[in-house]
């Protein structure tokens, strides 16, 4: 099912919202289930979850005395626990008064239950939401597969007047005479990255148990695979499927070529010829400087337009099994954690643009773009904001659920937790430094470029 399908207005407002609302929804639903059922196999009272916050459209109240509902603003969510203070009233404090006489209902508060269970429970939000990212990646890594070794040809891409020779089924064993690696190989990489630069290969496959040697174009060609959100080549209206065959009237027939024309602009605007479905347009742009995490670490700032390049076939796939599924799984969500760890840490010493922090206005943007894109680029990104709102909340900030693990481990070291007045304080700046940094992102969504 491709979403584009149903969205008239590509980038309307209204589809871009309503995305971002499904988005957040999902990812604030699981992550507030975890501290749900961890507080309820704790043995802590859960009364109320609620999806969104403000009047109450929906409501159901479940048999262990917990209301369900959803609330008309749905930038959010929380689970009240019994006992909790931020929700006392008067009648709240006179029903407090009464649990704390009776201590097995004193237990089944959040502040009457063990560390241990309040500790799991807090915890349980964020893992919840790592939880989510591997399930997702898991399930897509399954579903999509992943390139069938030795290199075996696939779909075969529309190219505009290319020679091709190759069918699906060929088995790639040389190109231009230079064997080709097991795909899991460093030679592989090294073998894609020196291919010869020239517009048509010969390819050494075997078909119907022979081996034969066929014509096909350059294997990288300037096939546009993937349009980033908030990038320049999708304001100048770029889709997947392009394929570029000119920058400024010259001639170019490998992404590396277009790589290097991009770079080579130092900013300046690009007027570019794309081929669409056997028509030729002419599109411009201007590349943007991007911030991009390096595999030995840190980052490298370049030129860049926000687009990836495809083969010119797509590679038959194969199913990894279900336990590389899941090891790949964690491998993605731990990149992900690993890099906005990184990333945010060379922010804050100005090594690259603060720009690189997104708000709402930004991430609302990107929930459309990738829906836009279909329903695994959007469960994707679900799965990535799942990360970051995971590791957001561990963030040993008053407030957020990283600071309620700080005051539990002081409890743990002294025997008793801080005391009502620093805990007010302490609440106080967290709120503070919460609120100034979603400010801060708010600012970077509509004022950087």
């Amino acid at each position: 099912m491709d979403i584009s399908a149903l969205i008239p207005a590509f980038g309307g407002f209204a589809w871009t919202i309503f995305f971002f609302v499904v988005a957040l929804s999902v990812i604030v639903a699981i992550h507030e289930y975890g501290h749900y059922i961890v507080g309820r196999w704790s043995g802590i009272q859960a009364d109320v979850f609620s999806i969104g916050f403000g009047p109450v459209i929906w409501s159901r109240m479940d048999k262990r005395g917990t209301r369900w509902q959803i609330a008309a603003l749905p930038f959010g969510g929380y689970v009240k626990f019994a006992g909790d203070a931020n929700a006392a009233s008067g009648k709240d404090e006179a029903a407090m008064a009464d649990v704390q006489s009776d201590p097995a209902a004193l237990r089944r508060t959040m502040h009457g239950a063990p560390l241990w269970a309040r500790a799991a429970t807090v915890a349980a939000g964020p893992v919840f939401n790592f939880a989510l990212s591997i399930l997702v990646f898991a399930a897509v890594g399954f579903t999509v597969g992943v390139p069938r070794d030795p290199l075996t040809v696939g779909e075969i891409r529309p190219l505009p007047a290319a020679v091709q020779e190759l069918q699906t089924g060929d088995v790639v064993l040389e190109i231009n005479g230079a064997p080709v690696p097991s795909i899991a190989d460093e030679g592989y990489r090294e073998l894609m990255d020196n291919l010869p630069a020239e517009p048509i290969l010969d390819y050494t496959v075997e078909r119907d148990g022979s081996r034969r040697v066929v014509q096909g174009p350059y294997l990288r060609p300037p096939l546009i695979n993937t349009v980033a959100p908030r990038s320049a080549a999708l304001a100048a209206g770029l889709e997947t499927g392009d394929v570029i065959t000119a920058v400024n009237d010259a001639p170019v027939f490998a992404f590396g070529q277009l790589v290097v024309a991009v770079e080579g602009s130092d900013g300046a605007a690009l007027d570019l010829t794309v081929w669409r479905d056997g028509e030729t347009l002419q599109k411009q742009l201007t590349p943007k400087r991007v911030d991009e995490p390096q595999p030995e670490g840190g980052f490298a700032t370049q030129w860049r337009i926000g687009v990836s390049s495809a083969n010119a076939f797509e590679p038959a796939s194969e199913s990894p099994g279900l336990g590389a599924a899941v090891t790949g799984g964690v491998a993605q969500t731990w990149r992900i954690i690993t890099g906005s760890i990184s990333g945010l840490g060379h922010m804050i010493t100005g090594a690259i643009s603060t720009c690189n922090l997104s708000g709402p206005i930004g991430i609302a943007q990107v929930s459309g773009t990738m829906a836009s894109q279909g329903v695994q680029s959007f469960v994707w990104f679900i799965a990535v904001l799942s990360t970051a709102v995971g590791l957001l909340n561990l963030f040993p900030i008053p407030a957020l659920d990283g600071g309620h693990l700080v005051f539990y481990a002081y409890e743990a070291v002294t025997g008793k937790p801080p005391s009502d007045g620093a805990l007010r304080v302490l609440m106080a700046v967290g709120l503070t430094l919460v609120l100034s940094l979603m400010i801060f992102a708010l600012g970077n969504d509509l004022f950087c470029p």
